[in-house]
């Protein structure tokens, strides 16, 4: 076996060896004399920064981020449900019982028939509103709409500037949008505290009948189609034979009237019935009102000119009675 021979390590390596070695030439030698000798620069402090430029947005403004990924299906639907809940004042809920797709079809078709018909006879009273063709009745996810509901319901970008642990600090703190993070936990949050009013009814299967406008003709007319009874009966045979269809009647009896949401106020099944059944619609809702401010403000009047004549009565009957018992005075004198 080879003796080992030991080389001295470059750290052990002093100044000294190198000035004294015979192996390193003289210009190699003061540059390791040297670099042996500097000491090593200290790093400069760090200077605190000023001017700071505003941070640059990692969202486009037509992509903002949302609680979930968007390009997820659910998050689309979340969305489409919150317009629908925004832009329609006038919500009737059903529950559907495993209706088929031709069953679906005759009964979408028979409210149409139905829908187009009132917005015939308005039309011939002056009313360009056709409200009929925009009336849908469509099948929701019910965990997704109940969400939806919450988030329309208790959130509010205007007053939730207000918070003061809401206060933006950030990119995603300033998305005030019904998808976003900060949306859905105040939603969650404000809905332990409060209620809606909708809680026990978003169970099962629903459906959703939206009107673009609070309009008692089309409601007595979608009524009358979906679920009839004694105050709003359903046409008859010789009226619309289509609607005594096999297919028409199998889907009317699988859908069931729970409750409607009207200017977000909730009603129950007869509050439904009641807002269909007001006479004339909005304009004699209107009329109702006004003869009701009249009789109110003709019973203050009577009752102002009641005390003021009883007054007057008193006053007369209490001067008869002092004539007369002066006439007695005089009379007695005499």
């Amino acid at each position: 076996m080879p003796p080992r021979i030991r080389l001295p390590s470059t750290r052990s390596i002093r100044p000294q060896s190198i000035q004294s070695s015979p192996y390193i030439c003289q210009h190699c030698r003061h540059a390791s004399l040297a670099a042996a000798t500097t000491p090593a620069p200290t790093p400069p402090t760090p200077q605190p920064i000023t001017n700071l430029a505003p941070p640059i947005a990692r969202h486009p403004r037509t992509q903002p981020p949302s609680h979930k990924p968007p390009e997820f299906r659910k998050s689309q639907i979340h969305r489409q449900y919150q317009s629908l809940l925004r832009s329609n004042p006038l919500l009737v809920i059903f529950q559907h019982n495993n209706l088929k797709a031709t069953e679906w079809m005759a009964v979408r078709r028979e409210l149409a028939i139905a829908l187009r018909k009132v917005d015939e006879d308005l039309a011939k009273q002056g009313n360009e509103e056709y409200i009929g063709k925009q009336t849908k009745i469509t099948a929701v996810e019910t965990g997704i709409f109940a969400s939806a509901l919450r988030v329309v319901e208790f959130w509010d970008p205007k007053f939730e500037s207000l918070q003061k642990e809401d206060t933006p600090a950030s990119e995603e703190a300033m998305l005030t949008h019904g998808l976003s993070h900060r949306a859905w936990r105040y939603s969650e949050r404000k809905h332990r505290k409060t209620k809606h009013g909708l809680e026990t009814i978003l169970i099962g299967p629903l459906a959703i009948l939206h009107l673009p406008t609070v309009s008692p003709q089309h409601l007595k007319a979608a009524i009358s189609i979906l679920a009839p009874s004694k105050e709003f009966p359903a046409p008859k045979r010789r009226e619309n034979p289509g609607y005594h269809e096999p297919a028409v009647q199998s889907g009317v009896q699988k859908l069931m009237l729970l409750a409607a949401r009207v200017e977000g106020k909730v009603f129950d099944m007869d509050g439904a019935r009641w807002v269909g059944g007001i006479q004339g619609g909005m304009e004699g809702l209107r009329g109702q009102l006004v003869a009701m401010l009249a009789g109110v403000g003709a019973g203050v009047t009577s009752a102002l000119e009641s005390a003021g004549r009883n007054l007057w009565f008193t006053v007369e009957g209490r001067r008869g009675m002092l004539e007369e018992e002066e006439k007695k005075g005089k009379e007695g004198e005499q």
